[in-house]
Parts: structure tokens; sequence; C-alpha cells
């Protein structure tokens, strides 16, 4: 059982028999001497997708949740749910497109290197890579000038996903985002 000070972003624990992902995390340490640092914690419930919001002290425990992490492609998706296969079995497991729905602009078809956090038969969440390559679709052209500086421009990348690209980029071009921070980190 981890404490609170030891939760990480992405973490499935339970609270009051139910797994809730860690969603958001902060710390705050107060300036009175012999004080508690506060963790503000904002989960997502993994059955029903609420949000929950909480304050727990760095010592309090919380139990992990009971689930297994397997790999898993992203195979294609409908208008309600999308659709993972696991790789080593070739199982089929599908999640509601509202569950994701952070991590929809950084899937594309076929994709590999996810996990799938499952209990049971059903996906509680999925783990994307740190990073993903993505295609630019739709950019502006440059704008030639005497700029010495690195100037950004939004592109639209091939899940919809816009993001500051450098200048110099153009429609075709592979880019790696970080699934994290949403930020374009290099081309490809």
């Amino acid at each position: 059982m981890p404490k609170a000070s030891e939760l990480k972003k992405g973490m499935v624990v339970e609270i009051q028999g139910v797994p809730h992902i860690v969603k958001h995390l902060e710390s705050k340490s107060p300036s009175s001497r012999g004080a508690v640092t506060l963790y503000k914690i904002e989960f997502r419930n993994l059955q029903n997708g609420s949000k929950v919001d909480s304050s727990l002290k760095g010592g309090d425990l919380l139990p992990l949740a009971d689930f297994i992490r397997i790999p898993v492609q992203y195979s294609y998706s409908d208008s309600d749910n999308l659709y993972f296969m696991n790789s080593d079995t070739f199982e089929q497991f599908e999640i509601a497109r509202d569950q994701l729905s952070e991590q929809l602009p950084f899937l594309s078809e076929q994709q590999e290197n996810i996990f799938a956090l499952v209990s049971g038969e059903r996906i509680l969440a999925i783990e994307l890579p740190q990073s993903v390559d993505l295609r630019v679709e739709e950019t502006p052209p440059a704008i030639s000038g005497s700029s010495a500086t690195n100037r950004t421009k939004t592109a639209t990348l091939s899940t919809g996903l816009e993001i500051q690209v450098p200048e110099y980029l153009k429609p075709g071009d592979l880019v790696r985002v970080n699934t994290a921070t949403g930020k374009f980190m290099s081309r490809v």
C-alpha cells in the first residue's frame, strides 16, 4: 500500500472499494514548524468517470487496485467505444470513448507500446508511451523574415491534436509529441 507521498500520476488505487486513477497531484508544504505536508490529489473514478478531489497527509495509506497490466494494440474505434487487442493472446477489449477523452488525441489506429490496466474482463485505463509520433496534417506556410528567434506556429496533427511546432515544419512531416504535456519534442 503506497503512502499519499508516494503516489504518481497514472497510479490506480482503491477508494471505498472502487478503482480510481491519479490524474493530478500537488503537494503543499506549510510554513509553520511541526505542520504536516498535505497532498491535494485529483482522482478519476474508473467505473463511472466522475472526478474526486481529496486532500491527504503524506503518511496516509491507499490500497492499490487489483488489476493486471498487459500490452495492447489500439485497433479501431466506433462512435461509442475504442477497441484494443492483447498483443500476446489477440483477445479484444473495448472501453467507452468518453473514459479516454484526454488520451484520445494521442491514439492512432494500429498503435503499439500501449499498456491496458485490466480487471476481470474490463479495461480500467490505458497507459500511453512517454511520446508518440504523429503526422502534421495542416499548418500555415513559414513566414520568411529576418528573425533570429525560434518562432512557432500551430499545426493540426493526424489525430486532430493542435500543438505549437517550429516554423520550418510543413504538412506531411512526422513529429514526436510528449503524451504527458502535449507538446512538440522533435521532428522524426
